[in-house]
């Protein structure tokens, strides 16, 4: 049943939303430890106080960020192409900009180098695996390199956006620049750059390599052994 605007859990709902929405921007524009609680409060028309009552302190209020952009970043995929909305021509226009901000939280996110932020990369590994399972299988035998890979390069991409800018004369975090971006993304994703008899050769080799290296225990680093 839809509350009426008067009830006050309806109120608390609102606020809550807001303070999730201002820190997103605003973690997204300064990083986490470029935003206070304070301007948090002032971005939602809050009082301190009730960020506290709903989420107790900045740091848990980050981390329900990070799983609220991740999860509507699948969301917003599988709106875009399976749920067929990419066809709409006023559909990508009106979630660009929202696209744009989860980019840029993402990637602040990312750069903040905390255990926040290495816990993202793993959810994100996590989602994309998940996702190739369920809509392309057939991509790759081994669905959790291809999501680390994947993954790794689209946030190694973001996170040198200043160098990417730069090559492309353009702001990649502008809606003209994004898209620039993402429609070189379509052309990587859709025409294979390998001829399929040279990684079949590619292939054998790794093989071989593979069965030439002793099995080490889970989890060793073969390299450090010898230090």
């Amino acid at each position: 049943m839809t509350r009426p605007v008067g009830d006050p859990s309806f109120e608390d709902l609102t606020a809550r939303a807001r303070i999730r929405d201002a820190a997103i921007r605003l973690f997204a524009e300064r990083g986490m430890d470029g935003t206070t609680v304070r301007d948090i409060t002032q971005a939602a028309g809050v009082s301190p106080g009730l960020l506290r009552h709903h989420f107790g302190s900045k740091e848990a209020l980050r981390e329900e960020c990070d799983t609220y952009v991740l999860d509507r970043m699948i969301e917003i995929k599988q709106e875009l192409v399976f749920d067929g909305k990419l066809a709409n021509p006023a559909a990508l226009p009106s979630i660009h900009p929202t696209i744009l901000l989860y980019y840029k939280y993402v990637t602040q996110a990312l750069l903040d180098g905390s255990r926040s932020a290495a816990s993202m990369f793993d959810d994100m590994v996590a989602l994309t695996e998940q996702w190739i399972a369920k809509n392309a299988p057939d991509v790759s035998e081994d669905h959790r390199a291809y999501a680390a890979v994947m993954v790794g390069m689209q946030s190694g991409m973001l996170a040198m956006h200043n160098h990417v800018s730069r090559a492309l004369g353009v702001d990649v975090f502008t809606a003209e620049g994004h898209l620039r971006m993402a429609g070189a993304l379509a052309d990587f994703y859709s025409h294979p750059l390998l001829d399929p008899e040279l990684v079949t050769k590619a292939r054998r080799a790794m093989d071989a390599l593979r069965s030439s290296i002793p099995p080490t225990a889970a989890g060793d680093d073969p390299a450090a052994e010898g230090a």
